[in-house]
């Protein structure tokens, strides 16, 4: 898993590979819990429960105090939408080496998509936040499709408004949703360490390599 790859687009996952969120997620859940008269839950907690997506997290949040009706279900995914609006980008960070590495891709005349389960609402203010807007040709979000990932439509249609195929581009993800998607896109996919993996050891992810620090993207590339 130590090869170099020469894609044509590279597409990132956001949650967990450009953007460290845990921390207003955690605190919006919690919003949440508290809401619906059930207990906060602590943030490595719910560090663990990131990967999949908000409706895994808010459904994994409430299945540990009981499953919920599906009454229940229906408001806590709308309790939660409000509460991450309040929070959203409030203790969020850019990982270090993120701003550095895009741009310098942006420099290369890279093309670059942004490819995240997250919805547009939360999404596209997050990268307006951070300024990194401009360098994405493309933003798909968990509510661009009718399919989220580990589907791996999301990036074939990424691939399509950057004018690429899937084979010729990169994916840089974290967890399996993200190695899922590409591997059935024919996709190479290289995965963060540092990242959500859902509790689930990164090194047990299919993938084409591993990287500790975001500035390594550059070193896999020819």
């Amino acid at each position: 898993m130590s090869g170099r790859f020469a894609p044509k687009a590279i597409l990132f996952d956001l949650d967990g590979t450009l953007l460290d969120t845990v921390a207003d997620l955690a605190e919006a859940a919690n919003a949440m819990l508290t809401e619906l008269g059930r207990p906060a839950l602590g943030e490595e907690l719910l560090r663990s429960f990131l990967g999949k997506g908000v409706h895994d997290l808010i459904q994994r949040c409430l299945a540990e105090s009981g499953e919920p009706s599906a009454a229940e279900t229906d408001a806590a995914r709308e309790i939660f939408r409000r509460q991450y609006l309040r929070v959203s980008g409030q203790s969020t960070r850019a990982y270090p080496g993120v701003p550095e590495l895009l741009a310098a891709l942006e420099a290369r005349g890279m093309k670059m998509a942004v490819v995240t389960n997250k919805s547009a609402v939360f999404t596209l203010p997050l990268l307006e936040r951070f300024g990194f807007s401009r360098y994405f040709g493309a933003v798909v979000c968990g509510d661009t499709l009718p399919t989220r990932k580990p589907d791996p439509a999301m990036i074939c249609h990424a691939c399509d408004l950057l004018g690429v195929r899937p084979e010729e581009s990169l994916m840089i993800g974290d967890s399996s949703n993200d190695s899922l998607a590409a591997r059935a896109a024919n996709a190479p996919v290289l995965l963060m360490t540092y990242g959500y993996s859902e509790g689930m050891p990164v090194e047990s992810l299919d993938c084409d390599g591993l990287l500790e620090r975001a500035g390594q993207v550059l070193d896999r590339l020819c």
